[in-house]
């Protein structure tokens, strides 16, 4: 009998670089495809990708990559995934419109296959059927994944709240109830915000916030919030609309998000209410509202260059009105409190998330969680795109929902569930990371990113020398630089003393008629690395380079 095989590229015990697959016999269904933004420890690199060695080995069983929703999270891995492996696109209208702007970007859009899908959508292969059911997320066109196998259904929620007064397509819940009425064989369910009570608010409220905050302003508003939340920017729309402002957009991702969204209809405004960011200053303060990316205090975007006055077309004037409709992600809590001390000190009134309901989490709560549970009723449950203690207490609520203990498989990325009707086992598939930094793929690993963290966190200092290897004499130096360890000018002696100690120990090994570069070096470093520490309690990274003469 054969098993279905289930596990994660990415997404578990992280947030962010979803990537999940469902394999029976000779097909791989995958589910998905992210990025993870760096932790603070990957100096210079740009984005976290999954180690895909396992799909590359496995090419002929791929079917098709089949995407919840157009968020970084889900879909931005994408460009570089697919120079690795080939496999036709399925996903809803806007995810597709952002994988093509992004496919645009790499020079690929002709080489990949995309094909739209909505709800109502069924793609069959041999052994596996895949469909679909809509959700309601903080993007339009979000979807739930359903792989019809023969063991059973594997349902996967993608992100989804319940949201009772959404804006935009509800959840369809009908469908929900349909499929929990079949054979489940297993639930892959968001985990985000399994730690939080009761329900999430709707967007609904937010709009209304928003709303009444622009009909109060005296001056300019300047709006930032994630420019993948069509819903919030078409709500901003309306508000602005009813107060009667022009809207002016900053920032690239906001642009293309704009201009995707109104391609496909889903913001709509009225001719002439966009204008130009540089055209602002031909209208009246009250007139404008500015709409710009740096909801997360990203160091290049629009609200963070505003906010250190560093923007070409924006400086922060005594009655504006900053609104962040946005929550921090974890890791970005001090550069978003960074930029709004910034724009206090500007003379900004910054209205933010804390103060006001201006910002509502895409993410269902525990209720909405155990709800989706109910709807289901599955035979094992695998919570998944959660950091570890989310899958936990995702688990935790489907125990009080009714599945078996054992049945409930809390797994790490590679690790892989086999399964059928009457039983379970485990396996593992290589998955790691590949770190993107520029255009470099995977050309910086563990002993780059730990010579960097040594580099930061010490410094550097080169010793130069020229020696004459016939006569085993130092011609000239050694000289030592020293860069992000201790200024020269302020540490003569400390300089002297180092190289009176390197230059007595290089006449001391040539005494003895060494050759080899690799000794001398190595006698250079054992005498100046415990120097160093002792005079100074530091360990810099110690770069030598001898030249022979």
């Amino acid at each position: 009998m054969s098993e279905v095989k289930i596990f994660a590229m990415g997404g578990l015990a992280e947030i962010g670089k979803n990537m999940y697959c469902v394999e029976y016999e000779d097909e791989i269904v995958i589910i998905d495809c992210g990025v993870k933004f760096p932790e603070s420890e990957m100096f210079g690199i740009d984005l976290v990708i999954p180690d895909v060695q396992y799909l590359i080995d496995n090419q002929h069983k791929i079917k098709g990559l089949f995407l919840t929703h157009g968020h970084e999270d889900h879909i931005g891995a994408i460009p570089y995934v697919l120079k690795q492996i080939k496999t036709p696109i399925y996903g809803g209208r806007l995810t597709l419109g952002l994988v093509k702007a992004k496919l645009e970007e790499h020079r690929m859009v002709n080489d990949v296959q995309m094909i739209p899908v909505h709800e109502d959508s069924v793609i069959p292969f041999a052994n596996l059927r895949v469909s679909f059911f809509g959700t309601n997320h903080s993007i339009p066109d979000s979807l739930g994944v359903v792989v019809d196998t023969p063991e059973g259904m594997v349902v996967h929620t993608g992100d989804f709240k319940f949201d009772m007064t959404p804006v935009g397509r509800p959840t369809e819940f009908h469908k929900l109830a349909k499929i929990g009425g079949g054979d489940v064989l297993a639930l892959l369910s968001d985990s985000t915000n399994s730690e939080r009570p009761g329900f999430t608010m709707s967007e609904r409220t937010v709009g209304e916030g928003i709303s009444e905050i622009v009909s109060k302003a005296r001056g300019r508003i300047i709006l930032a919030t994630f420019a993948s939340n069509v819903h919030r920017l078409q709500q901003v729309v309306d508000a602005a609309i009813e107060d009667d402002r022009k809207i002016a957009i900053i920032g690239r991702s906001m642009e293309k998000a704009f201009l995707i969204g109104q391609e496909l209809g889903y913001i709509q405004m009225p001719e002439g209410m966009l204008i130009d960011i540089k055209n602002i200053d031909n209208y009246t303060d009250n007139e404008v509202l500015i709409i710009c990316t740096g909801s997360q205090g990203e160091p290049m975007a629009a609200l963070t260059r505003i906010a250190g006055g560093a923007h070409r077309s924006v400086q922060i004037y005594p009655d504006d009105t900053v609104i962040i409709s946005a929550s921090p992600i974890p890791g970005n809590t001090v550069a978003v409190s960074r930029t709004i001390d910034k724009l206090y000190r500007a003379g900004a009134n910054v209205i933010h998330g804390k103060l006001f309901d201006i910002h509502a989490s895409g993410h269902g709560s525990s209720e909405e969680l155990r709800l989706m549970l109910n709807f289901i009723r599955p035979r094992y449950f695998i919570p998944i795109h959660g950091e570890y203690r989310m899958l936990k207490a995702h688990g935790k609520l489907a125990e009080q929902a009714g599945v078996p203990k054992e049945n409930i498989f809390v797994m790490d990325n590679g690790e892989v569930l086999r399964c059928t009707r009457e039983s379970t086992s485990k396996g593992k598939v290589p998955a790691g990371v590949v770190l993107i930094d520029g255009s470099g793929v995977g050309d910086v690993g563990n002993i780059v990113l730990r010579d960097r963290k040594h580099l930061a966190e010490d410094g550097l200092m080169v010793v130069v020398v020229s020696i004459d290897m016939k006569n085993f004499k130092i011609l000239t130096g050694p000289d030592i630089v020293s860069r992000g360890f201790v200024y020269v000018r302020g540490s003569e002696s400390l300089i002297q003393e180092a190289t009176v100690l390197v230059k007595n120990k290089l006449v001391e090994v040539l005494d003895k008629k060494v050759k080899e570069w690799s000794e001398l070096k190595s006698q250079i470093n054992q005498v100046l690395k415990p120097f160093i520490f002792e005079k100074t309690g530091r360990n810099p990274m110690i770069l030598t380079i001898v030249m022979e003469v």
